[in-house]
């Protein structure tokens, strides 16, 4: 399993062209969960939408369309802690969140 950082895994992710990646984030209640996701999905959108309320990448998110709930979710890159494309794993490392404990896991500090 490569180590990345969360830049790269965003450069990853957009490179995807709306091919299918799965990812394990923390979600906000702690708990660990896995997604399998892709981009540039375009089915179920309204044409008179309103216009999101704030810029997701100034938040450190990406719109996705999780392809198992079959809706679009917010992936945040603040609590990503793996990614795979192509059968390449990644393991994300974060410098100012995250340490590897001695069996390499990640771990909130």
């Amino acid at each position: 399993m490569e180590t990345i950082t969360t830049d790269k895994a965003k450069e990853l992710i957009k490179e995807t062209n709306g091919k299918i990646f799965s990812s394990t984030f923390i979600k906000k209640d702690g708990t660990h969960r896995l997604i399998n996701a892709r981009l540039k999905v375009s089915k179920g959108l309204k044409e008179n939408a309103k216009p999101q309320p704030y810029e997701p990448s100034k938040y450190n998110l990406i719109c996705v369309y999780d392809m198992r709930i079959k809706a679009f979710r917010m992936l945040n890159f603040n609590t990503l802690l793996t990614l795979t494309i192509n059968k390449n794993n990644y393991k994300i490392i974060k410098e100012s969140y995250f340490c590897t404990d001695e069996y390499g896991n990640n771990i909130i500090v």
